[in-house]
């Protein structure tokens, strides 16, 4: 796979001499600046200098190979024994599904890892990322070897693909920066693939500003016409119109193998009855095809019910629908005519996969067999779906299941080979159909997606399912299970966030943890879009997140760990607080999570509840926790000495100093997020001030979309969008308050201005005036 960089590049050419790479093997070490970070390194393990970095004054990174015996499709490799240096990682613990995990030592990695963060050290140790790729028709991993040695894996998935050299398996990267050294290490793995997209390249799709609501937990697969209208006309009735409608599995015409293809699988309504099933056709099931429009009975089907839903809820913007990459859950049927060619193949799970959580969709697609579309033929499969799709006004498709065709690969060139042609093909699908960007990719997490998949599609999720419950039965699953997901989507973003913007997945507003998980929504950057049943709202709490226009007041960035939560472990230590940060506008926002008590367990190989570890947990938070400088909007604090802390939770406004600590302490599955705002003095009055936001919203400080101070220095006019409650910090009281240029009552006590912002019935801003 030859480097590609006509599409644009982050990176530039290195010149010859200038700027060595900082790795270099010095006897059996391999080194970063001098120190060691792998020790008795094999002697078939080759290093090479990058022949890309990032600017002229950075150092590039170096590529590590190895050369083998024999040719083989799978290669398990010792790189280095890793002893004693802290590691974060991300591996794969399901199939379709990503994790954080820590260590520091080679026997402490997971098996499937997809990418590695050593820690820096005060000796001058860098951070270092090493980054498995692809090289030809084969994609690496690290995993676990014996006495501490750090194994790559290199598979093709089929005994047909042969190798035995490989010069660029994994890509190393040092850095003082773990985020900006993540950033650039994977800037420099598109230069050398030239088969992606960065996500900073990219627009995301509309929907990311919009609320929604799937049909998922609410219907499960007795999804139909007229209960999501219901569900539609409950939501807006309550106040929270949504902007996106999901239509979830359930829409389909799917069947058993056993049925005559003209019997659709009625019978399938409880999820997992229909895994086994296959795709009849592109059209949608009886359901949706027996639709009547009531306006107008001449008007039916799918297309009717869409135009019914968007006409009368003016709110509604997208209509979404789901589909599997293979088109259904055991793909498509073969011999039905008007569908493609299809072979069913019995899918084979590799070694590192066998290691991964047991789990149902595996277990039902391996029973069963998958009903593949030929790969120089799968073109035909998304352009007779997305076509019809289309036509009947369906704005964009959520495609799950994504992460199965590593086990179908064996004839069909490798996994590599056969994943490129599909994603090719729903690459050029999509950008015909559904404007290039209307996609949520799910059940993705894993690296052959990310460098093959991510040429145009924007959007995915990070993290596993939200689960209401333990499917396996454990009642204390209702709580643990939700920290699970916390820190699954935070530390994944750091990872998949340079490919797509992550989506954190709905939840239910109902659920005993519907808070825990509305907060980190919030301040995700992502969409946001809950599955609540019909009728089944906690308005109270979706008014925290949803403006009356069904628009959301989303960050400018998407959030991630603090740094010094990079290293921890915040779901089985006892002792590790969650922190995310993220950007709005013209503050930051740090939100603080209790997510211990469960969590991966390496003896049972599944998630399980760790209950000695639930308790309250206490840690310190500051201003330079948020990394000011990051995205395509930072916010310089450059001679900022004060910054005003406003606490969602607790209602409280605390001044703090660039470096100074504040405590935080939070009970078991609690959180608190903090609007962060820098303090600027009014030069006319010598009056400090910050705005805080609209704090009846969980993102308080995303409501302020406009600042400018007067010229005279003795005013503030902040854009606001939403309504409620207004607050600023100003260290004295204020002369007077205008909205939209009309005086305003207003209050000010503990140092803070609160200023009731009605609602304009438009998307319009209001202004609000502060006078000195």
């Amino acid at each position: 796979m030859a480097p590609n960089l006509s599409n644009g590049s982050a990176v530039v050419n290195v010149d010859n001499g200038a700027n060595p790479s900082p790795f270099s093997l010095q006897g059996s070490n391999l080194t970063a600046n001098g120190h060691v970070i792998l020790s008795d390194v094999p002697q078939n393990i080759t290093l090479r200098p990058s022949p890309h970095t990032i600017n002229k004054s950075t150092a590039p990174g170096s590529f590590v190979g190895f050369d083998a015996a024999e040719a083989s499709s799978r290669h398990v490799v010792p790189v280095g024994q890793l002893k004693d240096i802290r590691f974060m990682s991300i591996f794969r613990f399901k199939v379709w599904w990503t994790t954080h995990w820590v260590g520091s030592n080679g026997r402490d990695l997971e098996q499937e890892t997809q990418i590695v963060i050593l820690e820096n050290s005060d000796a001058g140790r860098p951070y270092v990322v090493i980054l498995p790729l692809l090289e030809r028709g084969f994609r690496a991993s690290i995993q676990p070897g014996a006495e501490d040695y750090l194994d790559v894996c290199v598979e093709s998935g089929s005994t047909q693909v042969n190798e035995k050299g490989f010069s660029g398996v994994l890509y190393l990267h040092a850095g003082e920066d773990p985020f900006t050294l993540v950033k650039d290490a994977v800037k420099v793995a598109k230069a050398h693939l030239g088969t992606f997209n960065l996500l900073e390249e990219k627009t995301p799709p509309g929907i990311v500003n919009k609320f929604g609501w799937c049909t998922w937990d609410a219907f499960y697969l007795t999804v139909h016409p007229r209960g999501v209208i219901d569900g539609v006309r409950k939501l807006v009735e309550g106040g929270c119109p949504p902007g996106l409608v999901l239509l979830d599995d359930g829409w389909q015409s799917i069947g058993h193998d056993s049925d005559p293809i003209t019997k659709e699988g009625m019978g399938q309504t409880a999820a997992g009855e229909q895994m086994p099933c296959r795709l009849l056709k592109f059209k949608e099931n009886y359901k949706f095809i027996d639709y009547v429009s009531s306006k107008d009975p001449r008007s039916k089907g799918m297309g009717a019910f869409v135009k019914d839903l968007k006409d009368e809820f003016k709110s509604v913007d997208y209509v979404y629908v789901w589909h599997a990459l293979c088109g259904y859950w055991g793909g498509i049927r073969p011999n039905v005519p008007g569908l493609p060619e299809a072979v069913v193949v019995e899918p084979k799970l590799s070694p590192g996969l066998k290691n991964t959580m047991e789990d149902l969709a595996v277990d039902k697609i391996v029973s069963t067999g998958i009903g593949l579309v030929p790969p120089e033929m799968v073109n035909q499969m998304y352009e007779g779906l997305h076509s019809h799709l289309k036509s009947v006004g369906i704005d964009g498709v959520k495609v799950d299941v994504i992460h199965l065709l590593e086990m179908l690969c064996e004839n069909y060139g490798g996994r590599v080979n056969l994943a490129k042609a599909y994603y090719d093909a729903l690459t050029a699908s999509v950008r015909k159909h559904f404007d290039g960007n209307g996609v949520i990719a799910s059940m993705e997490h894993c690296n052959d997606f990310m460098f093959l998949g991510t040429e145009a599609i924007t959007l995915g999720r990070v993290g596993d399912d939200f689960w209401c419950t333990d499917p396996s039965g454990d009642p204390n699953g209702t709580f643990w299970l939700q920290g699970c997901h916390m820190v699954h989507c935070a530390y994944n973003s750091l990872w998949m966030g340079n490919f797509i913007q992550p989506d954190w997945d709905m939840f239910q507003s109902t659920h005993p943890c519907a808070a825990f998980h509305a907060a980190s929504r919030a301040i995700s950057g992502g969409p946001i879009y809950v599955s609540d049943t019909v009728g089944k709202h906690n308005f109270d709490l979706l008014k925290t997140l949803v403006v009356p226009d069904g628009s959301i007041l989303r960050c400018e960035y998407y959030a991630l760990p603090t740094r010094d939560c990079l290293f921890e472990d915040p779901l089985h230590d006892g002792r590790t607080m969650l922190k995310i940060w993220n950007l709005n506008k013209f503050n930051g926002v740090l939100g603080a999570f209790n997510c211990q008590g469960g969590g991966w367990s390496r003896e049972t190989r599944r998630n399980q509840c760790f209950s000695q570890f639930v308790g309250k947990v206490t840690s310190k938070a500051n201003p330079k926790d948020i990394e000011w400088n990051s995205g395509k909007s930072p916010i310089s604090i450059e001679g900022v000495q004060v910054f005003a802390l406003y606490y969602h939770q607790a209602k409280k406004l605390v001044l703090s100093k660039p470096t100074e600590d504040v405590e935080l302490s939070l009970e078991p599955f609690n959180f608190e997020l903090i609007v962060v705002s820098p303090v600027t003095t009014l030069p006319s009055k010598s009056v400090q001030f910050a705005p805080i936001g609209l704090v009846n919203m969980l993102n308080t400080g995303g409501a302020v979309k406009s600042l400018v101070y007067s010229e005279e220095g003795n005013s503030v006019q902040i854009g606001v969008k939403g309504t409620g409650e207004m607050r600023v910090f100003a260290s004295e009281k204020p002369l007077g308050c205008k909205i939209d240029g009309s005086c305003v009552a207003f209050e000010y006590e503990e140092n803070m201005v609160r200023v009731h912002v009605p609602w304009t019935g438009t998307s319009a801003l209001s202004i609000v005036e502060y006078i000195f």
